[in-house]
């Protein structure tokens, strides 16, 4: 079978890596992977495997250039003719509906009504229309929700009536142990406590830095995201400048994983946060806010203590220090739900659906 995977761009956040991790499960299995960009920026390395065509060199947004992308979009996509197309994130999902290609689902990576609520606070007007947005968007279409708690909210909160499947974001287990063992690029100074997320609104660094301020100065705090005047901002603002590094976006973030004492995830929401999972797989313990939806189907039967509320910096720091002092025993953890082959395995059975493959 062949498989068609649209995005925005590769720019290096989670969605785009478990879009590759995908369709490079899928090319293990004997099928055929095809990714469509539809702009020409790239963080991360695409296995030769995997087929890449680049729709236009960078984004057009706005009335016309959502409709000029969809015409170059499907005009390959038809000469194409996959088995099933998958996009990934709301700029792709709407532009390969436009495209009006078939066997088309959108893929869900996020809880979307937590986006909306924040959104709601600041601008209940703009709320409004992001949910109208949404509900033309995704309501009568098939997708694809990375974890149980965004199939939820797609149909209880946002009311869509979709069809709504639950794939979880795929991991090579035994890939990600090796690619840990490669050396870090530099020597720590002092142990560490590692956080992996771009700098948004989101992933409430401003929450982490607060809990970290209260900490004793015994580790580092590091950060791999890109440095950006804000976030120094933030840091230095707090005193934190010694004690917190930005060492940037990392292609392999798993050395620094396995190094650390500890990854904290401090998010007020996610889809089925990818570096909680990688983390555990390295042997490295976790923190995340009990955010929707993903920290409590990952942890919550399993090591429920690793959840802290949202929002809550001195709940966080305690969390933090009691985890530092008394690492949890990790030996129990079954992450075997989230392996690559068991997501192949359900993409297929959507592609055959859609496409009448026995």
């Amino acid at each position: 079978m062949r498989f068609a995977f649209v995005l925005p761009n590769l720019a290096g956040g989670g969605a785009e890596k478990a879009v590759l991790k995908t369709a490079l499960a899928l090319v293990e299995r004997g099928h055929q992977a095809d990714l469509f960009l539809l702009e020409k920026r790239a963080s991360y390395a695409v296995d030769r495997r995997i087929q890449q065509h680049i729709v236009a060199g960078k984004l057009h947004r706005g009335w016309l250039g959502k409709r000029w992308l969809a015409y170059r979009l499907g005009r390959t996509l038809r000469r194409v003719q996959p088995d099933l197309v998958v996009s990934t994130l709301p700029f792709a999902d709407e532009v390969t509906a436009m495209s009006g290609v078939p066997r088309h689902w959108c893929r869900i990576a996020n809880t979307l009504s937590a986006e909306i609520d924040k959104l709601k606070r600041s601008s209940p007007s703009k709320a409004e229309r992001r949910l109208k947005r949404y509900k033309a968007l995704y309501g009568a279409r098939s997708l694809i929700a990375v974890s149980a708690g965004v199939a939820r909210d797609l149909t209880a909160r946002l009311g869509l009536a979709s069809r709504v499947a639950t794939i979880a974001n795929p991991f090579d287990l035994s890939a990600i142990r090796a690619q840990a063992c490669e050396p870090l690029p530099f020597t720590p100074e002092r142990e560490y406590v590692l956080h992996v997320g771009r700098f948004s609104a989101q992933k409430r660094h401003d929450l982490l830095l607060d809990a970290w301020a209260a900490l004793p100065d015994e580790r580092d705090l590091i950060l791999l995201t890109e440095s950006t005047p804000a976030l120094q901002t933030m840091i230095a603002e707090r005193g934190l400048s010694r004690r917190v590094k930005i060492a940037g976006f990392q292609t392999n973030p798993y050395p620094w994983m396995a190094g650390a004492r500890l990854l904290v995830l401090c998010s007020d929401h996610e889809g089925l946060p990818n570096v909680l999972i990688e983390a555990l797989i390295c042997g490295t313990p976790v923190i995340s806010t009990d955010c929707p939806s993903g920290p409590r189907e990952i942890l919550g039967a399993a090591l429920p203590s690793a959840l802290v509320p949202c929002g809550d910096a001195v709940a966080l720091a305690r969390r933090m220090q009691d985890f530092l002092a008394s690492p949890p025993d990790l030996s129990h953890l079954d992450l075997s739900a989230y392996s690559a082959e068991q997501a192949a395995v359900a993409y297929e059975a959507i592609a055959r659906a859609a496409g009448g493959h026995a």
